[in-house]
């Protein structure tokens, strides 16, 4: 729990519950392979956070085989429902559930000297992070740093991503690598990403993106129009779409079409809905239209998920 508890410290402005409510727990604990921890904790209202990364280089010339690297990570602002059954959320209590409730998410992912090994075998040490990678810098350390977009979406899609079984793990195992990518150049680089858009240096702009993607998932089922977007957030529909490309890395309609169709899949392969019905509940006017969207965006014909 060490490790959970110190990344929240860092996180955490407004004093830190050791009771938190866990919520969800998933966990890899492989020896060779990706170990990790994913934790969902009941956010209470008054808790105030940053999200925040921390590498972890943990170095002993004495004993080698001991030695690791961590990434832990603390993100807010998403939500959680344990009640998957519902098909179409509208995030109001049901006879199932009493709706979603926002999460503090912590995640640890812990990577061994003999694990790292096959990203530097042969390869020539030119920099600090080909040090850290093999192991060959000196002294253990602890680095704090702010997360970037590029981490920040890698972490909400292991949080929203609808695979199972061995292609869960695959895209678990392929998301992971990215972050311990983007994590290293954090710690090359030594400076907060900043934003193109001024706008956004302000907590309040960046608050009302993040609205809008919050609104944009109520609504997976009732598409809703750009302008009446801007509406609900309160920003200039030409503010609203840049800043959520800078946030985001993605454009809205890019954005809600991946998230449509992840859902469509869980309907499809985990709910074994038919197509007729994913397609009416994902707002489609016609079964061909659906249809269409969804072999665009995976390749796949939507009746070959069915089982």
């Amino acid at each position: 729990m060490n490790t959970v508890m110190d990344i929240l410290k860092q996180a955490q402005k407004g004093g830190l519950d050791a009771g938190m409510d866990l919520l969800y727990k998933k966990e890899q604990n492989i020896p060779g392979s990706i170990q990790y921890t994913i934790r969902r904790y009941y956010a209470q209202p008054a808790w105030i956070t940053d999200d925040s990364g921390m590498l972890v280089y943990h170095y002993n010339e004495k004993k080698p085989k001991e030695n690791f690297l961590e990434l832990r990570f603390c993100i807010s602002g998403n939500k959680y429902c344990a009640e998957r059954s519902c098909g179409s959320c509208s995030e109001l209590p049901t006879m199932n559930c009493s709706g979603k409730m926002h999460t503090m998410d912590v995640f640890t992912f812990h990577f061994t000297a003999s694990f790292l090994k096959q990203f530097v075998h042969n390869v020539k040490l030119a920099n600090r992070k080909d040090e850290v990678l093999a192991f060959k810098h000196p002294n253990a350390f602890t680095k704090l740093f702010p997360l970037c977009v590029r981490n920040r979406n890698v972490l909400d899609a292991l949080l929203n991503h609808s695979y199972s079984g061995s292609m869960e793990n695959i895209y678990v195992n392929a998301k992971v690598h990215e972050l311990l990518l983007y994590s290293m150049d954090c710690l090359v680089h030594e400076k907060e990403e900043g934003f193109a858009c001024k706008f956004l240096a302000d907590d309040s702009g960046k608050e009302r993106i993040y609205q809008a993607r919050d609104i944009l998932l109520q609504h997976i089922g009732d598409p809703i129009t750009i302008k009446e977007l801007s509406r609900k957030v309160a920003m200039n529909e030409c503010y609203l779409k840049k800043g959520f490309k800078e946030v985001f890395g993605t454009t809205i309609f890019d954005f809600y079409q991946q998230q449509r169709m992840e859902h469509a899949k869980y309907l499809l392969y985990e709910k074994s809905l038919s197509v007729t019905d994913v397609s009416a509940l994902l707002g489609y006017s016609s079964i061909s239209h659906f249809s269409a969207a969804f072999k665009k965006h995976t390749g796949l014909k939507p009746c070959e998920l069915l089982k």
